[in-house]
């Protein structure tokens, strides 16, 4: 993460008896005439399909001993969470109050804070976008917490907690599986490892790379360059890890790099940094090099066609997403002629939504899909999820959730049958 130390600070909450602590940045909690003590909580976050967002708050409270949970109310608690950027422009800061709408004890007897949130509810995200240089950054979040009424323990003990201790780091499981790397050449790369025993015959696992939009790569003129938000910006990448795929491609590599800028400011010079990770990930780990491949969306929906390109005996299959074919802006050279499109030879299947307003569908995707040989192509006509309408240029989050389909055969199914000829 770009600011380690500053993006999570201690937090207590309330104001009280213990208020003349002098350790900065933590105040007391309410707090009756007895016992009081200090605990440390955790923010545990799920990638939505619109993004991270903070959905719950784990309080290390086991060690206190038995806790009634018929105590325990939605009015225990309250939340307070602010959001700023960790670069010197206002990307998506907020400063608001959390809604508590259920209060739990996990397996550990830790209680937990369920919060409220949903695609597009602002105040829970974790991800920032800084529009000056149309990249998400990781937001620093600090937690407060104010207790209202005294836990009941089983002896029925009563119990105030006085200091409220945020953890520095998210819990986030589907991301914190993902490995963190850096290249021989500096630039930095996630890696799902699978469990359990290969199913090809040669032993190997396969391996998908998947290719980031713009808003995911590193800011370097602010010195930005998290490693994070590729994974937290969207489901692209965790799509792959999660079971159901997993078992589909019988256990699979999941790479994904991340650009020091955007693939399309230059292209031919990154296609040989993600060959040299791919490289690298073959080398460590036991891959099949007959089933490598690549997907990506819009700035990586290039970047997956330009791959082929320039490694066409590379990957058994491309999944090109809302991906940029012609000049942009307007006006130049295309990004990728037609007379590379028409060599590549690496079995693609292409997904845009016609109501892109951000990447013409027509002129990049289905024009794409016209010049580049036996290519299929998925066009919906918007995007939607449990309800939600979505910007049209989010078309990843349908490759994502496996839902292209053609005769009956959807789009993870049909890249796990593709092998390298």
């Amino acid at each position: 993460m770009a600011t380690p130390i500053s993006r999570r600070t201690l937090l207590a909450a309330g104001t009280g008896a213990a208020a003349g602590l002098s350790l900065p940045g933590v105040a007391a909690a309410h707090a009756d005439d007895r016992a009081t003590t200090r605990v440390r909580f955790t923010l545990n976050a799920q990638v939505l399909d619109g993004g991270e967002q903070v959905t719950s708050i784990t309080l290390d409270t086991a060690r206190l001993g038995p806790i009634d949970p018929a105590g325990l109310t939605t009015g225990t608690f309250s939340v307070h969470a602010k959001a700023t950027s960790p670069i010197p422009v206002p990307a998506g800061e907020y400063d608001l109050d959390r809604t508590v709408t259920a209060v739990r004890l996990d397996r550990r007897g830790d209680i937990v804070l369920e919060l409220s949130h949903a695609e597009g509810q602002t105040g829970g995200g974790t991800l920032g976008y800084v529009a000056s240089r149309g990249r998400n950054v990781m937001l620093d979040l600090d937690y407060t917490l104010t207790q209202h009424a005294p836990i009941t323990l089983r002896n029925h003990r009563s119990i105030t907690i006085d200091t409220f201790v945020q953890n520095p780091r998210l819990s986030s499981p589907e991301v914190d599986a993902f490995t963190s790397h850096i290249s021989a050449s500096g630039m930095k790369y996630r890696l799902y490892s699978p469990t359990g025993s290969p199913s090809s015959r040669r032993g190997g696992r396969p391996l998908i790379v998947w290719l980031h939009g713009g808003g995911e790569g590193a800011s370097l003129p602010d010195g930005y360059y998290d490693n994070e938000t590729t994974l937290r910006a969207n489901r692209g990448a965790l799509g792959f890890a999660t079971p159901q795929a997993q078992r589909i491609f019988g256990g699979a590599y999941v790479l994904a790099p991340q650009s020091t800028s955007a693939w399309m400011q230059d292209g031919p010079r990154f296609a040989p940094l993600i060959h040299e990770i791919i490289s690298d990930v073959i080398r460590g780990n036991r891959i099949d090099r007959d089933r490598i491949y690549v997907a990506g969306c819009s700035n990586g929906g290039y970047m997956s066609m330009k791959m082929t390109t320039v490694y066409p005996t590379l990957f058994a299959a491309s999944v090109p997403v809302c991906g940029v074919v012609t000049s942009f802006p307007p006006g130049g050279a295309p990004l990728i002629p037609d007379s590379e499109l028409a060599r590549i030879s690496t079995p693609s299947w292409l997904v845009a939504s016609r109501d892109d307003t951000t990447v013409d569908p027509q002129a990049n995707t289905a024009h794409a899909h016209d010049v580049i040989p036996g290519s299929l192509m998925t066009l919906y006509d918007h995007v939607v999820r449990d309800g939600h309408r979505f910007a049209g240029h989010w078309s990843w989050i349908y490759v994502a959730r496996n839902d292209p389909s053609i005769d009956g055969t959807h789009i993870w199914q049909w890249m796990a049958a593709q092998h390298r000829h």
